[in-house]
């Protein structure tokens, strides 16, 4: 039965048994997907958003809707003074407003970016303890015009999904700060044993020296934690933000190879690159993919042989762009190979070559997966790894 048709009583009904399934959903990006799909179910609308509000600087961010499913989308900034959903934070009210093209308070950058035009809004504010952390926004009425019964009805359901999603921040900030509490125990253990053994009078230059070197490397490797840390906060948590440009592969490769030249050289590598030269020019987040790319050639310096290679390629294969890394290291065994993306994982053995945060492949999976592309990973033990980062040619924005 049309929704228009159905009594409020089992309109209220439904939200019952909508907000018993968000109450048992703990991922985030699984949520958000839910909380807009039901809400456009329950109002009868063509198309539902969520904006979060971040705080402590003020800012509204897009994260999802049903009109809405290309990743590098999330993120995007809404002005809190000039938009309808920035008046809903502020003044903490809903609003239903039945022509959004003529009022003054509408930000139609987000209209432009999904090609649907907004003629009516009803929106609601996120509210929980008393504090907003976003907006719900259904658009287009199906039928008739927005009421106060669906006001009434979407601002219920918009104070359960508000409970919802900070229970699941709440559970993927506790999960990511133990893991992290529990990765900081070595480095901080290493720094207190160097301090304390550095003034004791027995010890020897030497020993002092090394001391000091340990105490240098473990306080670079804090530092380098705690960014990746943030990083993957943000791309977790949907708030990293995503700006797409055009630019020509082979030189954008060169520019990567060039910055992780005087490495490889120090450490007696070879590096060898296979670029076509008729690659068509790739749209896409030139900065992250960058972050991508030398990530995977940091980790083939690390883990290569002494005087080994390292081949740097991209290929276009199918509607794909192939980016791949190869080196001549020692390979993983194939039963690491499958933790190679959790977050702090690091391959046993692999300490004694070369000190990490564990979070550099658990990044890279998701700026990749924020393309809509995916990253994997082939390797013989005694021969080498191959990383292999595929890209759709046309990256949805």
């Amino acid at each position: 039965m049309n929704p228009i048709d159905t009594p409020l009583l089992d309109r209220y009904q439904r939200l019952i048994e909508i907000t018993l399934d968000l109450a048992s959903t703990l991922d985030l990006d699984t949520l958000l997907s839910r909380i807009v799909n039901a809400a456009v179910d329950l109002i009868n609308a063509e198309a539902t958003s969520i904006l979060l509000y971040d705080e402590a600087s003020a800012q509204l961010h897009f994260e999802a809707a049903t009109n809405i499913d290309e990743p590098l989308r999330r993120g995007i900034l809404v002005p809190v003074d000039s938009s309808i959903a920035g008046w809903i934070v502020t003044n903490r009210k809903p609003i239903i407003v039945s022509n959004a093209q003529q009022d003054p308070r509408h930000y139609g950058h987000i209209s432009k970016l999904v090609a649907m035009r907004t003629n009516s809004l009803l929106g609601v504010p996120l509210i929980t303890k008393d504090k907003v952390i976003g907006v719900l926004e259904s658009i287009n009425k199906r039928s008739g015009i927005f009421t106060e019964d669906d006001q009434i009805l979407l601002c219920a359901f918009g104070a359960q999904a508000a409970v919802a999603i900070e229970n699941a921040r709440l559970f993927q900030q506790s999960d990511l700060i133990a893991e992290l509490v529990h990765e900081l125990r070595t480095p901080l253990s290493s720094l207190n044993t160097a301090a304390h053994l550095i003034n004791r009078p027995e010890v020897s230059d030497e020993q002092r020296n090394r001391m000091m070197a340990i105490i240098q490397d473990e306080t670079f490797r804090l530092s380098e934690m705690a960014t990746s840390y943030l990083d993957l906060a943000r791309l977790e948590s949907g708030r990293a933000q995503f700006h797409k440009e055009s630019f020509v592969i082979k030189e954008f490769l060169e520019e990567c190879a060039n910055i992780m030249r005087s490495r490889i050289q120090e450490k007696g590598l070879q590096l060898r690159l296979v670029i076509p030269e008729d690659l068509p020019s790739l749209s896409a987040d030139r900065n992250k993919l960058k972050q991508v790319i030398l990530n995977l050639l940091s980790n083939a310096i690390k883990y290569n042989r002494p005087n080994g290679g390292i081949t740097l390629e991209s290929k276009l294969v199918d509607s794909e762009f192939l980016f791949l890394v190869t080196d001549t290291g020692m390979g993983i065994l194939p039963e690491n190979l499958t933790r190679l993306f959790e977050k702090f994982y690091r391959v046993p053995g692999s300490e004694q070559l070369a000190t990490g945060t564990g979070l550099g492949l658990s990044i890279c999976k998701h700026i990749i997966e924020a393309h809509s592309g995916h990253i994997d990973v082939q390797s013989e033990v005694g021969l080498g790894t191959t990383f292999t980062v595929h890209l759709p040619t046309k990256i949805k924005s």
